[in-house]
């Protein structure tokens, strides 16, 4: 699933998720891609006899007219898309003693994995929503001889998952003891230690296991090598090791070390091409050179095809609305935050102007970069690069191939 096609999916969730029945009115139906068509309507024909014995009337007509309109929708199908789909139906309560009407299929960027028919008073998403959950996921373990920490890196965050700390003495023995006795006792201390991490670190990680690209061991020399070199890992763990890498810390601070350090290794992950996009931003702004932000002046680079890449935030949430005069015909593009409703007067004749259309702006910004052949990357608000271009800079950002008016 592409970047544009994951911030699509996820917005439509968030708008379903907003919307409630006054009852337990709202239908929502996965259907598996393996599912026969046939045998869903003979199912939905039983639930819809049933449904007439609800109590309340105001339920009982919102359910049944929902199963008979996706009873009217299943009519175009022969069979279920290739990953399946889910069909929510239903009364939408507006406020206001309004009411709407709603039919909508989401075929989903991965196979629906159960057949479930579901009746509240909200859409039931979380099948829907565990798909947007990143499934790789890399494993981290900072370790030196005072302590370790392991953790997962999935997605763009980074969790702990354990910590551990030594018992293993100093370099300078203590009392009378010999320095043969103190150096072996030493040496028992830190295999045991390292036996520890590593108990913890396959209690930790195994349960990742189907989703885990590879495990990142950070700490000084010879720690990590020590400890990466006795095979303290489970086997699945240990052939999973894709770098040792020398780090200062090996408490939590260690593992934000540990994957910065480990760039090359995890070129491809969003979060490392993040930093470097945002961090190539930021260098052309400290130069004054090709860089812009803001809608307007990013907007304007766009359309006279300056814009090379175009940096938009996942947490923008701004729509892009056009309005007309219905006496004069005068049009007006405003950018709101969503969900504001204020239509603007017209400057001509003062009269209240009407909504034509209304478009999220960041899907609205990203056709017209690809439109006029800029690359677009969709940033998340998860690392601190994404709060930063959230925060600092509007959510809106340009990379440029050339200023215009600096030739």
């Amino acid at each position: 699933m592409g970047t544009k096609l994951t911030y699509e999916f996820k917005r439509k969730l968030e708008e379903l998720e907003k919307m409630k029945g006054r009852g337990t009115e709202l239908i929502t139906l996965y259907i598996p891609p393996d599912k026969n068509i046939a045998d869903i309507s003979n199912q939905l024909r039983n639930e819809l006899s049933q449904a007439a014995n609800i109590k309340s009337k105001q339920t009982r007509t919102s359910v049944m007219a929902g199963l008979e309109a996706i009873l009217q929708r299943l009519k175009y199908y022969k069979k279920p898309p290739q990953n399946g789909m889910v069909i929510l139906s239903g009364n939408i309560d507006l406020g206001g003693g309004k009411q709407k009407q709603i039919t909508e299929i989401i075929e989903p960027p991965e196979p629906v994995p159960l057949y479930k028919y579901h009746c509240n008073s909200s859409f039931y998403l979380d099948p829907l929503k565990e798909m947007l959950k990143e499934k790789k996921i890399y494993g981290l373990i900072v370790i030196d001889r005072r302590e370790a920490t392991v953790g997962i890196l999935r997605g763009k965050r980074i969790e702990v998952l354990s910590y551990s700390s030594s018992m293993v003495p100093g370099k300078h023995r203590q009392g009378g003891q010999s320095s043969v006795r103190f150096e072996r006792l030493r040496e028992i201390a830190i295999h045991e230690f390292y036996k520890k991490v590593g108990e913890k670190a396959t209690e930790a990680l195994l349960p990742h296991l189907q989703n885990l690209v590879g495990i990142l061991i950070g700490g000084p020399s010879p720690t990590k090598e020590e400890f990466y070199e006795g095979e303290y890992l489970h086997h699945e763990l240990q052939r999973r090791v894709i770098g040792l890498f020398d780090v200062s810390y090996t408490d939590e601070s260690g593992l934000f070390e540990l994957v910065e350090k480990a760039q090359d290794a995890l070129q491809e992950l969003d979060l490392i091409r993040e930093k470097k996009l945002i961090g190539r931003f930021l260098h052309e702004i400290a130069r004054d050179g090709l860089s812009a932000y803001g809608e307007d002046e990013v907007r304007e680079y766009l359309n006279i095809g300056a814009v090379d890449t175009l940096l938009l935030s996942e947490g923008l949430r701004y729509e892009r609305i056009k309005y007309r005069c219905p006496a004069c015909g005068e049009e007006k593009v405003i950018t709101v935050r969503e969900g504001v409703n204020q239509p603007p007067k017209c400057d001509k004749d003062g009269v209240e102007m009407e909504e034509e259309d209304r478009e999220d702006i960041v899907l609205e910004l990203s056709e017209l970069a690809e439109s006029m052949g800029a690359k677009v990357e969709f940033i998340s608000t998860d690392s601190e690069e994404g709060a930063m271009l959230l925060n600092a800079f509007g959510g809106i950002a340009a990379i440029l191939r050339f200023k215009p008016n600096n030739n």
